[in-house]
């Protein structure tokens, strides 16, 4: 099994346990636990596969993934029963998946044969969209898209430096280790001290309607 395999199926399992922690807070069954945790594990992938045109779609030319994430759904019981003890370690699973998506995505893009920021810009998407799915079928507005702590943007940095220590000649493996590293460390950091970035605001007063001259 090549590194990127290896790293894209530990973010199936990881990404899979995160989505199942979420649908366990709005109290789903079994079949909305999978429903989730197949959305939050694949959801970024295929979306990156649509764009690239890769066929078929990871998860289907590797078909374990899904029986993957169908076996940790059917253990979610024994898993959420141990919920108040895990909670303090959410935030992990949730960089860590998030990193290695990332860092896959872009490697995939870059393979294609896309420009840098392309593939940064696909690894970012890989990384974060399947948490954006998750969101949406619990009912939430997705975090990547309101005020919270730094998502993307610990994607984004982390997908640059992976990209820039390989053209500085780095072994691949380091390259992965150390993007890892980088962004699971920066988005910790991140919910630990609620980096954000501001938000952009309508400056009218709340019901204020546009004047003759389109302005308040």
């Amino acid at each position: 099994m090549t590194p990127l395999l290896f790293i894209e199926m530990t973010a199936v399992v990881v990404s899979a346990l995160y989505g199942i922690l979420l649908a366990a807070r709005k109290g789903m069954d079994v079949m909305g636990v999978f429903t989730v945790a197949f959305a939050v594990a694949f959801g970024g992938g295929t979306l990156r596969d649509l764009f690239l045109d890769r066929n078929p779609l990871f998860w289907i030319g590797n078909p374990h993934y899904p029986v993957i994430v169908f076996a940790i759904a059917l253990l979610s019981g024994l898993i959420v029963r141990h919920l108040g003890r895990i909670r303090p370690l959410l935030p992990l699973p949730d960089a860590l998946g998030m990193a290695l998506f990332t860092l896959t995505g872009t490697a995939y893009a870059a393979d294609a044969g896309t420009t840098a920021f392309v593939a940064v810009m696909l690894g970012v998407i890989t990384g974060t969209f399947g948490g954006v799915l998750g969101d949406l079928l619990c009912n939430e507005l997705p975090s990547l898209f309101v005020p919270s702590p730094l998502n993307a943007t610990c994607a984004f940095t982390g997908a640059w430096a992976y990209l820039g220590l390989l053209h500085l000649g780095v072994a691949e493996r380091y390259s992965l280790a150390a993007g890892i590293v980088i962004i699971v460390a920066f988005r910790l950091a991140a919910i630990r001290w609620n980096w954000s970035l501001p938000a952009v605001r309508d400056p009218r007063p709340p019901g204020a309607s546009p004047g003759p001259d389109g302005k308040s």
